[in-house]
């Protein structure tokens, strides 16, 4: 479905709910915030599916956009989400019910909707959702700020490999809305908390590197976040940390899940595809940037990882 097609068929249908992913970045969250005001400047009734699980760095946008307990929708849409899996404990009823549309950027998409608007070529899902409200007439200072939130966090405020020239394009039109971008990224790329620091500091002091360097890895145990004094809110992009550092191509954090397993997330640099390296363990994403949880014990973990690396590696 092109851009136009998705607006014409956003604007024939009503009673939204949109449905972000788990463990939500500022994409997700920006697209549900910006499409729903959008709809609801048109005179739709829509609102965000509740359990979201976001930090309190996304709190704000959701604020008076959350559906209430007895809301019963006619049409399901989702934003930024490539895979069933992906889905949140309160998003899963209506993956089963089906979902309407889905809007995403994931080269990985299952196509689990009716309907999908998919460009694997722009860098945030927030691009996307630009586009289509432009269509409708709904790019204004009231969906500019979430849609801003989401293009400058999925592309590391316009720094990771990911950003085109489109990027900065969309990011221009936002900001001519009369928003105030300054906030934004203060809030988001250049405040960190206490416990961040010292969740920094601990990954130096445990990550492990391969290939001269080139390939960093950092596990991050509950028994680190303990020590950091850290919770989920101090680990917002905690993946692209390792990359900071010099002559790294490849970073790779594992993060040790209280329920059982490890997430994995990887980024690379220097060529090497992110995507098929997690595909090997049943993840997705990006070209650059991709993630996959598995079974086991962190150090299983990194095992896995390493020689999913080297298979692709093998095969470039």
């Amino acid at each position: 479905m092109t851009y136009t097609e998705a607006a014409a068929w956003l604007n024939a249908h009503d009673r939204y709910l949109i449905l972000t992913h788990k463990r939500p970045d500022g994409d997700t969250i920006g697209c549900a915030a910006a499409l729903c005001r959008g709809l609801r400047n048109l005179g739709k009734t829509a609102h965000i599916c509740p359990g979201t699980e976001e930090t309190h760095l996304f709190t704000p946008y959701l604020e008076g956009l959350l559906a209430p307990q007895d809301y019963t929708p006619d049409t399901v849409v989702s934003v930024d989400i490539a895979a069933r899996s992906l889905f949140t404990k309160s998003g899963q009823p209506w993956l089963e019910r089906g979902i309407d549309l889905a809007i995403d950027h994931h080269p990985s998409q299952e196509f689990f909707a009716k309907e999908t608007c998919l460009d694997a070529s722009r860098a945030a899902c927030g691009e996307i959702l630009y586009e289509i409200l432009k269509e409708l007439g709904q790019v204004n200072a009231e969906t500019a700020v979430p849609l801003y939130v989401a293009v400058s966090t999925d592309t590391g405020c316009f720094q990771y490999g990911n950003t085109t020239a489109e990027t900065h394009q969309v990011a221009a039109a936002l900001m001519a809305t009369g928003i105030d971008v300054f906030p934004l990224n203060k809030r988001h790329f250049r405040t960190k908390t206490w416990a961040r620091l010292q969740v920094e500091r601990l990954l130096v002091e445990r990550m492990h590197r391969y290939e001269d360097g080139k390939i960093a890895v950092a596990p991050v145990s509950l028994g680190l976040m303990d020590k950091a004094g850290a919770t989920e809110e101090d680990m917002e992009d905690i993946a692209a940390f390792l990359g900071q550092i010099e002559g790294v191509e490849t970073s790779v954090t594992i993060r040790e899940l209280a329920e059982g397993g490890c997430k994995l997330s990887v980024r690379t640099s220097g060529g090497l595809n992110a995507t098929k390296v997690c595909a090997l363990l049943g993840g997705g994403g990006h070209a650059a940037a991709a993630g996959c949880t598995v079974s086991g014990t962190l150090e299983k973990a990194e095992e896995q990882i390493l020689d999913a690396i080297r298979q692709v590696e093998a095969h470039a």
